[in-house]
């Protein structure tokens, strides 16, 4: 009659809370519940798109989408960065340390924005170019967010957020565009 009644307390429960709960046996012939083991669902990671890399100079053509759009074909992390001008943390991104040759392109629309002769160790923790692949290819406009005036960069084509540019960087142009790693993909020579 006891185990009846405890296991009729037990359906009531699972019932009210809507849980399932697990019994294990005792040595004195009872049991006890136990909370069952949540194991968290994976974020699901979005297949890696197909970007058509552009080499050359901008031609002008703009590539237009809605923010719908963006948010759909731009990981978490990407559409952070490049739609919304977020930073990645220092020393995290896949691209800091890359030393291999290359060339270094929107990681949104594929255009090319920097060449692995250009890149250097800033020290900063982030990609850093002295010189553009083509002047055409990033808008700087000037950044206004923090205390201090900075000057973004952005793709020309699809005017995703890439980093900043400041002015103190090696010769010849004395330039340091630090840029996001989210905001790139690498073209291996």
């Amino acid at each position: 009659m006891k185990r009846s009644l405890s296991l009729l307390f037990v359906f009531g429960l699972i019932v009210v809370t809507g849980q399932i709960l697990t019994t294990t046996g005792r040595a004195d012939g009872g049991f006890a519940l136990t909370a069952p083991v949540v194991v968290p669902t994976p974020a699901k990671a979005k297949p890696t798109r197909e970007i058509v890399f552009l080499d050359g100079e901008y031609d002008g053509v703009a590539v237009k989408k809605t923010d719908a759009q963006w948010k759909r074909e731009l990981s978490q992390d990407e559409y952070r960065v490049m739609r919304l001008d977020g930073t990645e943390y220092p020393y995290t991104g896949a691209l800091t340390d890359n030393k291999k040759a290359g060339t270094y392109h929107c990681a949104a629309c594929g255009l090319i924005l920097f060449r692995s002769e250009n890149k250097y160790d800033s020290g900063t923790g982030w990609p850093s170019f002295y010189d553009v692949a083509f002047k055409k290819n990033v808008i700087e406009s000037e950044d206004r967010s923090l205390a201090e005036i900075r000057t973004e960069v952005e793709c020309a084509r699809c005017k995703a957020h890439l980093g900043h540019v400041f002015d103190d960087g090696p010769r010849p142009t004395g330039l340091r565009y630090c840029i996001n790693s989210v905001s790139l993909r690498f073209k291996q020579k």
